[in-house]
């Protein structure tokens, strides 16, 4: 996992202004279906590029978890919060696999552009599938491999759309779909099944 894990010392490059052309976050708040009074984990949140959008969606009866395994990574969140803060965002500074959330706490795991750094992804999905509520729903946004890159991981370090969905649907996941996203990147959703 580590030796794909995008470093914090490139954390100005998630709030590079150019990145907002080709990955808006509004257009993929709104693929997510979000709803007020939901509570998401958004694993790998780095410098909140989605918690914030994520945090405003949900307003002030719902919840974000913004999850990161770089503690330096959710400093910089703290930082950008400073002001007029957003209050439902929560930090948790553990590893994808092991969130140290209770069962059964959020309505969404979101996981954006992190799943091709991990090493056992099924983990990762049995982590989901215990936070998640009964009802609940995981979305993976990642980089496509079929595009030429101007930013993001090396080709080779990319898996497809297709083999996210299928991962899905072995760890018990229903209802996937697939969509491209943005420039570079697919999303990939499913529900939990009880």
């Amino acid at each position: 996992m580590h030796e794909r894990r995008f470093h914090h010392s490139q954390a100005h490059r998630l709030d590079a202004p150019e990145r907002l052309v080709w990955l808006p976050p509004a257009d993929v708040v709104r693929a997510l279906d979000i709803h007020a009074g939901q509570t998401i984990a958004d694993i790998g949140a780095g410098t909140g590029y989605f918690a914030l959008p994520l945090a405003r969606a949900v307003g002030p009866h719902g919840a974000v978890y913004a999850i990161d395994a770089q503690a330096q990574m959710l400093d910089l969140l703290r930082g950008r919060l400073s002001g007029p803060a957003l209050h439902n965002v929560r930090f948790v500074h553990a590893e994808a696999d092991a969130t140290g959330l209770p069962d059964s706490t959020c309505d969404l795991v979101f996981l954006a552009n992190i799943w091709h750094e991990f090493d056992d992804r099924a983990l990762v999905l049995e982590e989901a599938h215990r936070i998640l509520k009964a009802d609940g729903r995981i979305a993976i946004l990642d980089w496509r491999p079929d595009v030429e890159r101007e930013a993001g991981p090396p080709i080779e370090h990319r898996l497809s759309a297709a083999s996210a969905a299928m991962e899905l649907e072995e760890a018990g996941f229903k209802d996937v779909t697939t969509a491209t996203t943005g420039k570079y990147s697919w999303l990939v959703q499913g529900s939990r099944l009880p």
